[in-house]
């Protein structure tokens, strides 16, 4: 390898963030509010399996698979599944997205990100984005668009995540 070559190598791997958004990597630290205003992050769930879901109640695809979400909470939850929705609805939204979780009956946590920040930070390319976060905080599945109740590479990253120990 020519020096050149090897220099701009060795930049590359200097320049690798420690964490990324590629099934893998080291989630992301992510931080928001809920629809009551308390601060909240992702490295308050460290050691549960996350299910990180981006939505929005103007998002038709979101509609479609808040019901499977809302099942898997139901299903999960006492597994060690933490299904988090995070909402980019903008700002002045709260009395939306409150109507919109009593409409579907979502009973599963709900943060809020009028920035859209966790679209920069986990590299979504819009709605529905889910990631799924293992115990030790790596995502081992992400999808860019609707989860699907058929999906067999969700339910089997799914169920191996639940099934791994606690950290």
């Amino acid at each position: 390898m020519r020096p050149s070559r090897w220099l701009l190598a060795l930049a590359v791997l200097a320049c690798r963030p420690e964490h990324g958004t590629l099934v893998g990597d080291r989630a992301p630290a992510y931080r928001a509010t809920t629809l009551s205003g308390d601060s909240v992050s992702t490295t308050a769930l460290q050691g549960k399996v996350v299910l990180l879901n981006v939505w929005a109640t103007w998002c038709a695809p979101c509609r479609e698979e808040i019901p499977f979400l809302q099942s898997l909470h139901e299903k999960h939850a006492a597994s060690g599944l933490e299904l988090v929705g995070v909402s980019v609805d903008t700002r002045g939204e709260d009395e939306t997205i409150r109507g919109f979780m009593k409409d579907f009956r979502m009973t599963y946590p709900v943060w809020r990100d009028p920035d859209e920040r966790i679209q920069s930070l986990f590299q979504a390319l819009g709605v529905p984005s889910s990631y799924l976060i293992d115990r030790e905080g790596v995502i081992r599945w992400r999808r860019l668009g609707i989860i699907r109740p058929t999906d067999t590479t969700f339910t089997k990253a799914l169920d191996a995540a639940l099934a791994a120990p606690a950290p």
